[in-house]
C-alpha cells in the first residue's frame, strides 16, 4: 500500500481519515502539534509521526524533508476557531504555509495531493451545488479555501502531481467542536435542558464526519482528480436536523425554535450535488 502523509491528522476531520487510511493499511506519516503527536503514536504505533508546532509556518525545504518517499499527502490542517474562522487573517497564512507545503511535496516526487476546501467556495444560497457550479466566497475562510483550489491546480498542472480537492459541507459527528449545533443538541437533550434554537428553515447538506473520512481516504485509492463535492446530496432542514437527533432520546418537547434570530450572512440553502467516485473504479478528472 502508500505511504501517506496527512496534516490536520488529529484534527474533526483528519482524524477520521487517518482512522480510514490505517484501516486500509496504508503506511502512515502524521504530522501535528507535539501535544496531539503523543497521543497519535500510541493510538497508531506503526505510523511516522512528524512533530511541529506551526506546520504553516515550515518552509519549502522543511516540506521536502517531510515528504521524502511519500506516495500521496492528504492535507486537512487549517485554522478552524468557530469564534472567528471565517473572517480572520489566519486564512492567508493557511494558504501561504500551505503552498509551500505543496512545492515540498511536489520537489520530494510525491504522486497524488489531496487538499481539503469547502462549500463555502461555491456562490450561495443554492439547493443544487455541482462542482462547476460558480464560485463566489462571501467570506475570508470561503475565498482563500478558493484561491488555494487555483494555486495549486495551477501549480501541480506543471509538475505531473495529481491533484484532488474535496470540498466539505455540513458535517457533525465525532470530535466536533462544542460550540458547534450537534454537540449542543446532544448536552442539551443528555441533560434534560431546552436547546434553544433559531426557525431552523435553512436547507443544509449534512454528512456524518466519518463519512466524509472514508471518502476522503478513498480519493487515495481511487485517484479521482478535481474538484469533488463531500456531501450527502440531500436537503434538509436545520429544524428537520434537530428534530432527528432529539427523537434518539424521545425528547423533542426540549426544542424551542424562533429563540435566536440567524447570522445575517447566514445562507438560506446550502444542498450539494455528489460526484465522489466509490472504490472500486479509478477515474482521473484531468483525462
Amino acid at each position: 500500500m502508500s505511504v501517506v502523509l496527512v496534516s490536520g491528522a488529529s484534527g474533526f476531520v483528519g482524524a477520521q481519515i487517518v482512522n480510514q487510511l490505517s484501516g486500509k493499511g496504508h503506511a502512515l506519516r502524521l504530522v501535528a502539534r507535539p501535544e496531539a503527536a503523543v497521543r497519535l503514536a500510541s493510538r497508531f504505533p506503526d505510523a511516522t509521526v512528524v512533530q511541529c508546532q506551526d506546520l504553516f509556518a515550515q518552509s519549502v525545504d522543511w516540506w521536502t524533508e517531510a515528504c521524502e518517499g511519500v506516495d500521496a499527502v492528504v492535507h486537512a490542517a487549517w485554522y478552524v476557531n468557530p469564534a472567528d474562522y471565517l473572517d480572520s487573517e489566519k486564512n492567508a497564512a493557511c494558504v501561504s504555509g500551505s503552498f509551500r507545503m505543496a512545492q515540498g511535496a511536489a520537489r520530494a516526487g510525491v504522486r497524488h495531493f489531496v487538499g481539503v476546501g469547502t462549500c463555502m467556495e461555491y456562490a450561495l444560497p443554492s439547493e443544487r451545488l455541482e462542482v462547476g457550479s460558480p464560485t463566489a466566497p462571501t467570506t475570508v475562510y470561503g475565498a482563500c479555501k478558493l484561491a488555494l483550489f487555483e494555486i495549486l491546480d495551477a501549480l501541480f498542472k506543471d509538475t505531473g502531481v495529481l491533484f484532488s480537492w474535496c470540498r466539505l459541507f455540513y458535517l457533525y459527528g465525532e470530535g466536533e467542536n462544542e460550540k458547534r449545533l450537534y454537540p449542543y443538541l446532544r448536552r442539551c437533550l443528555e441533560a434534560g435542558e431546552t436547546a434553544k434554537l433559531g426557525a431552523g428553515t435553512q436547507l443544509r447538506d449534512y454528512l456524518d464526519v466519518a463519512v466524509a473520512g472514508a471518502r476522503i481516504a478513498g480519493v487515495v485509492d481511487t485517484g479521482q482528480a478535481g474538484a469533488i463535492n463531500i456531501c450527502s446530496g440531500q436537503a434538509v432542514s436545520v429544524r428537520q436536523f434537530a428534530e432527528s437527533i432529539a427523537d434518539r432520546y424521545g425528547r423533542r418537547d426540549l426544542l424551542e425554535f424562533g429563540t435566536h434570530q440567524p447570522h445575517p450572512r447566514d445562507p438560506s440553502a446550502v444542498v450539494g450535488v455528489p460526484n465522489h467516485v466509490f472504490e472500486g473504479s479509478k477515474r482521473d478528472a484531468r483525462s
